[in-house]
């Protein structure tokens, strides 16, 4: 457990999957690609993938409470542990993985800029290195940026995905129909040391 003045971090267990699920769809909602008539389906697809991938350690979670009165969860962290296919690592040797996808950093708007998001990330990033999980990629949303350079991720511009905004159906005849008129940005982000 780690502590501040105004809240602990501790790791998540199943008894918190409802707020995991709820954070999840809220940092979607927040960053404008969560249509609302997905919100409840996706915090009860949330709540089941976690229901199993929490106890198995195939997903691990932290989460920040307020410390004053009845503790209430007010962010959270979490990082899905991903086989991977050995491969060179930069500088030689091989690396096995697993790999370490960083998701669902969130805070609840009253407590955001009081030092929750990043208390989380370094108790998240200080137990992977216990684990020796040396690979680790996040997507980092525009808020999120700073703090994560400020916490040793580089940009890996070589590694983006960056899909535009199609209105045209006909000359986008291949791409999924959810995804025109729809604007995805993603960030790939790789863990550059230690923080």
């Amino acid at each position: 457990m780690q502590n501040r003045s105004a809240f602990v971090v501790r790791v998540a267990g199943v008894a918190d999957i409802a707020v995991l699920a709820r954070h999840r769809t809220s940092m979607f909602r927040d960053m404008g690609t969560l249509p609302a008539d997905l919100d409840e389906p996706l915090q009860r697809a949330t709540a089941a993938y976690l229901r199993d991938a929490l106890p198995s350690g195939v997903y691990l979670s932290w989460v920040a409470e307020d410390r004053a009165g009845t503790p209430t969860i007010v962010g959270g962290a979490g990082v899905q542990l991903r086989p991977m296919l050995p491969r060179m690592r930069d500088g030689g040797g091989i690396e096995l993985g697993p790999e370490a996808i960083i998701v669902n950093v969130y805070v609840e708007p009253s407590w955001r800029r009081r030092g929750v998001a990043e208390t989380l990330m370094r108790t998240l990033l200080d137990d992977l290195d216990a684990r020796g999980v040396s690979r680790i990629v996040l997507h980092a949303s525009a808020e999120g940026r700073r703090l994560y350079e400020r916490l040793g991720f580089a940009r890996r511009p070589d590694r983006d995905v960056r899909y535009e905004v199609w209105h045209d159906p006909e000359a986008h005849h291949d791409l999924p129909p959810a995804w025109v008129g729809a604007k995805f940005l993603a960030y790939k982000w790789a863990y550059s040391g230690n923080c």
